[in-house]
């Protein structure tokens, strides 16, 4: 078949302008992804510096904490002084494990807590500091250590549950019964920002658990009350009934 010099010439315009057109939709489809990308990164980038402008210290936490001698121990809060009392129900932020104003925290809760009658544990808010600091003296080590533990989070619990004692540092001539699980998963970072995940049962576990609860404004006082109109159901300890996927 034979093509004319003009249908010729007009097949191959007809064929370059179909490839300009792929050549531009290509152009705008990759322009398209890019801008999304961006978008996902600015995102990103905001959440990013929320996250640190969220960990940094205010002046007045500042202040708190370099109050006196920074080597002794600092004021334990009480629920009987409404001022305190309100700085405990607050919930608490997470805190930059490199600032050394937090190593300086760490140090004065250690102190603190040494000064106490036979306290096992102790968190920042009870010393007039909204972040996730917590003390927790080690009974599933030997030596039966103090240890600190920064921005800890409980990743999970068992559903059984032992009911067992706890009284409060904060809470004067308050003892009560209080159910708590038996085994806790627990992720939480150390003064250099390491991460560390262990998992922790029996009576250590429940001290976790005491002070995780004051990062999140729960006092025992509070907790009673609230169990008082819950129902547990009993169960034989020698059965496995901790079924939550870890």
């Amino acid at each position: 078949m034979k093509c004319s010099e003009e249908s010729l010439k007009y097949r191959l315009d007809s064929s370059f302008v179909r490839m300009t057109n792929i050549m531009f939709k290509k152009q705008w489809l990759y322009l398209f992804i890019f801008c999304q990308k961006m978008k996902k990164l600015s995102l990103l980038f905001i959440l990013f510096i929320g996250f640190i402008h969220a960990q940094k210290l205010t002046s007045t936490e500042i202040s708190l904490i370099n109050q006196g001698d920074i080597k002794t121990a600092l004021p334990i809060f009480q629920t009987t002084d409404s001022h305190q009392h309100t700085t405990l129900l607050d919930q608490s932020k997470e805190i930059d494990p490199i600032e050394p104003n937090t190593a300086i925290l760490v140090s004065r809760m250690k102190e603190s807590l040494l000064s106490t009658d036979g306290g096992v544990g102790i968190a920042a808010p009870q010393v007039g500091i909204n972040r996730k600091v917590i003390w927790v003296q080690r009974f599933d080590k030997s030596g039966e250590p103090l240890e600190y533990f920064i921005n800890p989070v409980i990743t999970w619990k068992s559903e059984l549950q032992n009911l067992g004692p706890e009284g409060d540092l904060s809470i004067p001539e308050f003892r009560g019964q209080f159910y708590r699980s038996k085994v806790i998963q627990l992720q939480y970072v150390d003064l250099k920002g390491q991460k560390f995940t262990e998992i922790v049962e029996g009576f250590t576990a429940v001290i976790f658990q005491h002070e995780i609860d004051h990062l999140f404004g729960i006092l025992i006082s509070d907790k009673k009350e609230k169990e008082l109109n819950d129902e547990y159901i009993k169960v034989d300890a020698y059965k496995r009934s901790d079924s939550v996927t870890r």
